[in-house]
């Protein structure tokens, strides 16, 4: 499985697999949970007993990737990830094994499998929500899953991961660089500014566009990042009532009963879809 270490304060030793836990030399102790993913998340690392997404916007957006709606991002993407594992192997320095990959903010698991499917062993997906990482690890129980938090440090060893993706998840820019290998690399997605263009100008009466990705860059480049490419994804199409209430949940734009209420008559729409893909190395 791919290698942790502990997150008890102060320790970060390595976590080894003992019978039906993990364990680290100073004793400390991880049960694996019954749907098969491990919990290493601490008191002081979350700020409520329902951390992460809701289980409304994680169920939804489960529905949304079931249906294939990301199909072809996922095809825009694994060009990208075919480019970075096989450098991995090529810039080896030691005895060739596979890849390490991390998955940042993975959701309910439907791009692990879908992107780096040869690479169970060496796969680690990472979210905040229990109820999306237990999806995650049932879809694909053969890969490692955890339940930590992002935004603190991540429990994986210095310069141990070849490429790490944050796909409209968390990007803490600084524990990524020093999680990543020398030349290891990171792709980025983020919503474009004109994602559910048509849904947000029907419910907030104003589609404002919000571009990101050039703000990303900067962050990263300031953090040692090389910057490699940029691409804009965009796909229309076509939803049914069911894809409609799904977006609207799984991107919280579905809080406010007033914004529901301007879709009740809508059965259909021709919907936008769109996201900056970013590709970055790192280099110091």
């Amino acid at each position: 499985m791919f290698q942790l270490r502990c997150t008890v304060r102060n320790c970060q030793a390595t976590l080894k697999l003992h019978e039906k836990g993990l364990t680290c030399p100073h004793g400390h102790h991880f049960d694996r949970a019954k749907e098969g993913y491990w919990s290493l998340i601490q008191p002081q690392d979350r700020k409520s007993t329902k951390a992460g997404d809701t289980d409304t916007a994680v169920l939804a957006r489960h529905r949304w990737l079931q249906r294939g709606n990301a199909h072809e991002l996922m095809k825009s993407l694994k060009p990208w990830v075919t480019q970075a594992l096989a450098c991995s192997l090529s810039n080896s320095t030691s005895v060739p094994g596979p890849p390490r990959i991390l998955d940042l903010g993975c959701g309910e698991g439907s791009f692990g499998p879908a992107l780096f499917g040869g690479y169970a062993k060496s796969y680690c997906g990472i979210d905040l929500s229990k109820r999306a990482v237990r999806l995650a690890a049932r879809g694909w129980p053969d890969a490692t899953w955890v339940l930590a938090n992002a935004d603190r440090t991540l429990p994986i060893h210095n310069e141990s991961v070849d490429c790490a993706v944050s796909l409209f998840g968390r990007r803490p820019v600084s524990e990524l660089a020093r999680i990543l290998k020398r030349n290891g690399k990171c792709i980025i997605a983020v919503p474009a500014e004109d994602d559910l263009i048509e849904l947000r100008e029907k419910t907030q009466n104003a589609g404002h566009r919000r571009s990101r990705w050039q703000t990303i860059v900067s962050e990263f480049g300031s953090a040692g990042y090389q910057f490699l490419e940029h691409q804009l994804w965009r796909q229309q199409m076509n939803l049914d009532r069911e894809a409609i209430t799904d977006a609207l949940a799984m991107t919280y734009r579905a809080a406010r009963y007033s914004q529901q209420s301007k879709l009740e008559s809508v059965s259909e729409m021709k919907v936008t879809l769109a996201a900056d893909l970013l590709l970055f190395a790192r280099t110091t």
